[in-house]
């Protein structure tokens, strides 16, 4: 079996990479690194995590990810297990903090592409129609070389600027905080809320995962994340109960036990303050949206 698709690093004399990634599952480690990022998932369902931000994903998901702005693109379950043959795929193009040495962005020429790039230190989600050209270049950048790819690769970053279809992820006030050396900390975090949201998740137990006593745990993981445990926990919940609603046949009910919450009420409160509508008006919202695209 194949390994996990990880981060590549770009190679001392280029001007950014691209790779087309084919894997069972992305990257399991939540992590953040120097460079831009543009990735867009071809094939794949999980849940994604950008700064402070949590939600479902599923193909076609596009983000462009500024310098040191954490994200984890984490796969359903299901791709963890060999037994149901499932596959990742998507392209990536990674580009440095100080692409063409900046130069070039100072110019008056650039400053649209300079002003959407200070941007992306939020995370930037690209929909509509801007996602499916942008999409379609950069299926065309994995066959060019040299100058061609330079050029091309701006005419991509030309697309997001000032379109309708681009929207901030991470809210105005994030700031990453995090340190190299807690990566791996808030990495079993996060992965153990994902592998055990569906039942009894305790702040006791992801706090001695982290080594810390539960009161600096609620501190630490705040400080980071730029919200609680419970209302992270929560967010999780919500994202995989808005993937159920679109892709499953199941009932309120069944949804709510299933990702997690123990009583209806519960659910369709908490359901209605994140998502500002009813679990059945987000379902049929969707529904709707889904027959009149296709």
């Amino acid at each position: 079996m194949k390994n996990p698709v990880q981060k590549s690093r770009i190679p001392e004399g280029k001007a950014f990479v691209i790779r087309e990634l084919i894997a069972p599952f992305f990257d399991v480690n939540w992590h953040f690194h120097s460079e831009y990022q543009l990735f867009v998932v071809l094939k794949g369902k999980g849940t994604r995590f950008i700064g402070d931000h949590t939600t479902s994903f599923r193909e076609g998901d596009m983000v462009l990810t500024g310098p040191n702005l954490p994200h984890l693109w984490k796969n359903d379950k299901a791709y963890h297990n060999p037994a149901n043959g499932l596959e990742a795929h998507g392209v990536v193009i990674y580009f440095p903090d100080n692409f063409l040495n900046e130069s070039v962005f100072k110019l008056e020429e650039f400053e649209g592409i300079a002003r959407m790039l200070k941007l992306s230190e939020r995370g930037i989600e690209v929909l509509g129609e801007t996602n499916q050209v942008i999409k379609k270049m950069m299926m065309e950048l994995l066959h060019l070389r040299g100058t061609a790819s330079i050029i091309h690769l701006l005419g991509t970053l030309e697309k997001m600027v000032d379109s309708k279809d681009c929207k901030l992820i991470a809210d105005a006030g994030y700031i990453n905080t995090n340190k190299e050396s807690e990566k791996d900390r808030m990495g079993q975090v996060y992965e153990y809320v994902m592998q055990n949201f569906h039942s009894k998740v305790s702040l006791e137990e992801a706090a001695q995962i982290s080594n810390l006593s539960v009161s600096a745990f609620s501190r630490y993981f705040k400080s980071r994340v730029n919200k609680s445990f419970s209302d992270f926990l929560t967010e999780v919940r919500i994202a995989h109960a808005c993937k159920l609603l679109n892709e499953s046949d199941l009932n309120i009910s069944e949804i709510s036990y299933e990702c997690g919450f123990f009583t209806l009420s519960n659910f369709n409160k908490l359901f209605r303050e994140r998502m500002k509508k009813t679990p059945m008006e987000y379902r049929k919202e969707y529904k709707s949206t889904f027959y009149l695209s296709n």
